[in-house]
């Protein structure tokens, strides 16, 4: 049975500066949604950019998407740590991803699986990885600790078809060879068991 799911929210920024840790950086992690179609070609989503091109951006890193299905996980932790009310909903986007997804989570994706939308096919190309604006972003320290600790990372994808894209689409997963996996590629990065 093919994998699907839905594109529940479709989010873009402009890399602004912002201070993080006393120190002014540049970032476009803060994604905001956007209800209109968009562009996407060989170097990402049209009105988004990427501040960082070392760790997100070029062709091999053009889109990042996260799972929906972590959100109550996040919304907990943050009112946890006192910076959010516990029944503040966490916006879409909030976690810096451009495809907030609803149907598949890291264990279920490959490298080289492709997502086919109506409009456009994004190929996986690697687990996204946490850094410092990660815990600017979700307002607390140690962000990144518990995404590393769940592996619940989102993944980068490259643009195998350009077109567009738009909130409510519906994808399929096309697998790819399916030999090495998002969660686990993660854990060796990352120097996880």
């Amino acid at each position: 049975m093919a994998l699907s799911g839905r594109l529940q929210s479709l989010n873009v920024a402009r890399a602004r500066p912002v201070s993080i840790r006393g120190s002014e950086v540049m970032t476009a992690i803060r994604k905001r949604p956007v209800d209109s179609p968009r562009a996407v070609g060989p170097l990402g989503i049209e009105g988004d950019e990427q501040a960082d091109l070392s760790v997100h951006g070029g062709p091999g890193k053009a889109v990042c998407a996260y799972p929906s299905e972590h959100y109550p996980f996040w919304q907990t932790v943050r009112a946890q740590a006192g910076v959010a009310p516990w029944d503040a909903p966490l916006a879409p986007g909030a976690l810096g991803e451009n495809l907030t997804v609803a149907g598949v989570v890291e264990s279920q994706v490959f490298i080289g699986d492709v997502l086919r939308f109506p409009g456009c096919a994004l190929a996986v190309s690697e687990p996204r990885f946490p850094c410092f604006k990660l815990d600017a972003a979700m307002g607390f320290e140690h962000a990144g600790k518990l995404m590393v600790q769940s592996t619940w990372c989102g993944w980068y994808l490259a643009v195998r078809e350009p077109g567009t894209i738009a909130v409510g689409d519906s994808f399929t997963i096309v697998p790819g060879p399916r030999e090495v996996g998002i969660r686990e590629l993660f854990r060796a990065r990352m120097g996880r068991p």
